[in-house]
């Protein structure tokens, strides 16, 4: 899952960053100190796999990653070339997800592109160069697909009517993602809009501060996205600490979780995904995500395309019965470990095995 970090220059990204990833991204007091995204590839740690390695006895514990993406700032104009705008439309297209990072916090000593501290107008600009560039992007295609659909061509005419009622919802200011792409439209030769990517709105608030202020969630909630607060540079002075000292400074600071847990909870809640884990005795360890409502054919592609081809049957049981019986024989006897086949619809916290040939 890749998900990029965005929002005006200055707006706290690359600080974020730091927090999330200790990768010491360069976040001077200035615009574009990004001009290259930084990338970090981060472990998701999940408590419930490492009770179960201990219970059963695996040789290591590997948790699932995220890759967080910092992208260079956006400008009004962007979706034209201004700024690093062309950069920053190539950087987002290549992620799942985005997180909007708005600056909230009233430090006078950060410099801000447009003079003020404004979270209404920082999130307007750019969402509206993002609608600009899908515009762009679907008038194009829209010229290429009026051809085929004057000849009758099906798949043609499903297209172009989507694309039409995409460009008037442009128009009117509304995001491709309440525009949703018909099944009868090949997602592998139309557009992909930056619009339809999830949000998560990260208000950078001041020192001590915990709440999202009311002008982000309630942005949020009307284009149904999500938000959550957190203090960049609280975060990135706290991932400096060691486990024991972070944890004290959050408690005199009343803060609840890190800012790492919030954005990955955040980022989790817009892609649907759920947790499940292959563990062994001697064997490593292992977290993987996947789709809600995808299934056990599907999480054995998660873990190796081979076992997915030779896929015939999965041994399930839930995280806190294998637990709970203290390994695989007991949670047979006691009938919580189940045999299922492909079409078995994966839950969050299943523990899997699957037996497949070759």
């Amino acid at each position: 899952m890749k998900v990029g970090i965005v929002g005006m220059p200055n707006a706290g990204k690359s600080s974020l960053f730091n927090a999330l990833t200790k990768a010491g991204a360069e976040a001077a007091n200035y615009p574009f100190t990004t001009i290259e995204p930084n990338v970090a590839v981060l472990p998701v740690g999940d408590d419930r796999l490492d009770r179960l390695a201990a219970v059963i006895g695996a040789s290591e514990v590997v948790a699932d990653t995220i890759d967080f993406h910092d992208i260079a700032g956006l400008v009004a104009g962007a979706s034209k070339g201004e700024g690093l705008g062309n950069k920053f439309l190539a950087n987002i297209r290549e992620t799942d997800a985005i997180v909007h990072v708005v600056r909230c916090h009233g430090d006078d000593g950060v410099i801000h592109p447009e003079g003020k501290v404004d979270p209404a107008s920082d999130i307007e600009t750019i969402e509206t160069e993002l609608l600009f560039a899908d515009l762009e992007g679907a008038e194009k295609r829209l010229e290429r697909v009026v051809r085929g659909a004057r000849g009758g061509d099906k798949a043609a005419i499903a297209e172009k009517a989507w694309l039409e009622e995409l460009i008037a919802g442009y128009h009117e200011g509304r995001a491709a993602r309440h525009t949703p792409m018909p099944d009868d439209v090949d997602r592998g030769q139309t557009v992909q809009p930056l619009t339809a990517k999830p949000v998560l709105f990260v208000a950078n608030v001041d020192e001590g501060s915990d709440e999202v202020p009311a002008v982000v969630a309630e942005h949020a909630e009307r284009v149904g996205a999500k938000a959550v607060a957190i203090s960049s540079r609280i975060e990135a002075e706290l991932s400096d600490l060691d486990e024991e000292d972070a944890a004290a400074m959050r408690e005199d600071l009343g803060i609840a979780e890190s800012g790492l847990t919030r954005v990955v909870k955040g980022a989790f809640d817009l892609l649907h995904l759920l947790t499940f884990f292959t563990v062994g005795q001697g064997v490593r360890a292992q977290s993987w995500h996947l789709e809600h409502g995808r299934t056990a054919w599907h999480a054995a592609g998660e873990i190796h395309t081979d076992i997915q081809k030779g896929f015939v049957r999965a041994e399930v049981v839930p995280w806190d019965a294998l637990l709970e019986a203290g390994g695989y024989g007991k949670a047979r006897e006691a009938g919580t470990l189940r045999l299922e086949g492909r079409d078995y619809v994966m839950q969050d916290g299943d523990v899997i095995t699957v037996k497949h040939t070759g």
